[in-house]
């Protein structure tokens, strides 16, 4: 009697079967490896983004001058970084595409056709390749390269050059379509307020910036903004010649001043006449009394208060002139400005051997500051360690620090009458019949606070 096996349990059907599910596990081995491999081209490629262009400026000399064949190589490449740039964006999105789609068809084979539109899938390949190529193949490598940049850079040159070779046509093609719409496409600036630089300044200004250093970046952000009134010489300050004197009377006014260019007026400093400049008097020391000096008078050349000290300082360099005149719109005399007093809102206080220290406040023992009343709130803001604009809220169109107190109290205070403003305490320490002569000013503190609330 025969016995008949059945179709499932044929010795030949079970051989083919372990043949067929040997070989899978085989092609799975392989696209597993094909994937690793994928993803460390990739990594190599994000970090070399980050490696060539992190590179210092003495470092691209040293490559380009060094004997070192990688080196040379790092130089050769960076001397084009648009076309490297281009091959690295290509070569990343080529590595980054035959991922996913090898990474697609694994899943789809492991998970059989059944599945493969199904949720598992799809969780897989968004939250599995995401994972892998966004922390293996981006974040990792590129760490570690802007750590040690040149030397990653040295690592994947080799494989870059010949990456450049291979896509050559496809990033010269995509370089002259970017050129293309780049000179038909209008550049749009970006739009940034003082105070926003001011604030970045803050905060990239680490340990390493010196107080000095950082007025000055300050200065240079607050220029543009800066009227001719903040910064000119106010009128009860400025010296200036009456024209009717005689050659000895001007001469002994001279020496008292000790200043190289003077305004010339006639009858009122509101009716300006010209610039005399001391220089030109020196061939004409031994003259008498009678010597025509009005003769040698420049012509002077007027601003309007509210000019900005940017373009001023163009115009002092057009016209060749160091000196101008500050009128109201009534064309009143305001005051003088000169080239120094610009430079000075950037560098701070410039002093000659000649010149007299006076800044117009000085510290106290109990660290709060005693200042004149004309001094300029810049002055005040500079002293106190503020920005320039701190008081604008509230100044109107003073531009001193008498005038802010005139605001804030909204009369002539009195001598020891005190107020608040933020964080400052604003005491009356001198006055008189018309203006503020002195102010001592107090930066307030939790313990000031504390003293006041008991006294009261």
């Amino acid at each position: 009697m025969e016995t008949r096996l059945s179709d499932d349990y044929h010795p030949i059907r079970v051989l083919l079967a372990q043949v067929e599910s040997t070989s899978s596990y085989s092609v799975y081995g392989i696209d597993a490896l094909i994937l690793i491999a994928l993803l460390g081209i990739s990594a190599l490629l994000a970090g070399s983004e980050v490696a060539f262009f992190s590179l210092s400026a003495d470092e691209r000399v040293a490559c380009r001058e060094s004997d070192s064949g990688s080196e040379r190589t790092v130089a050769k490449l960076l001397d084009k970084p648009q076309q490297l740039l281009a091959t690295l964006l290509i070569a990343i999105n080529l590595v980054n595409i035959t991922f996913v789609t090898i990474s697609t068809y694994l899943t789809e084979q492991i998970l059989g056709e059944e599945e493969k539109e199904g949720l598992v899938a799809t969780l897989i390949l968004l939250v599995g390749v995401t994972f892998m190529i966004t922390f293996f193949g981006e974040l990792i490598p590129k760490v570690w390269a802007q750590q040690n940049n040149l030397k990653f850079a040295k690592l994947t040159a080799p494989l870059i050059e010949v990456a450049s070779i291979i896509f050559k046509p496809l990033s010269s093609l995509l370089l002259g379509i970017s050129n293309i719409i780049e000179k038909r496409v209008e550049r749009k600036g970006y739009t940034i307020t003082a105070d926003e630089l001011n604030h970045a300044l803050e905060i990239t200004t680490g340990q390493g910036t010196s107080a000095q250093e950082k007025d000055i970046l300050k200065g240079i952000v607050n220029f543009g903004s800066t009227s001719a009134k903040s910064a000119m010489r106010p009128r009860r300050d400025v010296t200036a010649f009456d024209i009717e004197w005689d050659f000895h009377e001007l001469m002994d006014k001279i020496n008292k001043s000790g200043y190289s260019r003077v305004p010339v007026f006639k009858e009122t400093i509101d009716k300006i006449e010209g610039v005399l400049y001391i220089k030109d008097l020196l061939p004409h020391i031994e003259k008498d009394e009678h010597f025509n000096w009005q003769e040698l008078i420049h012509q002077a050349f007027f601003i309007p208060e509210s000019k900005k000290i940017d373009d001023l300082l163009y115009d002092f360099q057009e016209k060749r002139v160091h000196m101008a005149i500050v009128v109201n719109e009534y064309g009143e005399t305001e005051g003088i400005i000169t080239m120094e007093d610009i430079i000075e809102e950037i560098v701070g206080d410039i002093n000659d051997e000649y010149d007299e220290e006076d800044l117009g406040y000085k510290r106290l023992e109990d660290g709060s500051f005693e200042f004149e009343g004309k001094v300029t709130l810049n002055d005040v803001c500079r002293a106190l360690g503020i920005d320039n604009d701190y008081f604008d809220k509230v100044k109107g169109e003073s531009e001193s620090l008498a005038g802010l107190l005139i605001e804030l109290f909204a009369r002539l205070p009195h001598a020891g009458e005190e107020i608040d403003y933020d964080k400052f305490r604003f005491r009356i320490a001198s006055v008189d019949t018309r203006r503020i002569k002195r102010v001592k000013v107090t930066i307030k503190n939790e313990e000031t606070d504390e003293t006041n609330r008991e006294l009261t």
